[in-house]
């Protein structure tokens, strides 16, 4: 099996609310819809999970969607617009 890459491929905030979880819902749905997160949902090698951290600056909630690809998925998935927010974010191991 070939080496994979983490990648945070997708990240918001949100301002504290009662559930977040339930607000998340939403704006993950509508990335799901755009073609960059219709090609992570099917070419990353396993389902890509989501992660709620506290946002300090916001005082709210950060959301990070991390996916998984191999090297010639993650080529392309920066070709079609990808972004990798994981420089600016921790996303652990």
């Amino acid at each position: 099996m070939a080496d994979l890459k983490k990648v945070i491929v997708h990240t918001f905030t949100m301002g504290d609310v009662d559930d977040p979880d339930i607000h998340a819902a939403e704006p993950i749905w509508k990335w799901q819809q755009t073609e960059v997160g219709k090609f992570v949902m099917k070419r990353a090698a396993e389902t890509p999970i989501w992660h709620r951290d506290l946002d300090r600056y916001s005082m709210g909630w950060r959301f990070s969607i991390v996916a998984k690809f191999d090297e010639r998925a993650l080529v392309e998935y920066y070709l079609r617009g990808g972004e990798d927010y994981s420089s600016k974010y921790d996303i652990g191991e």
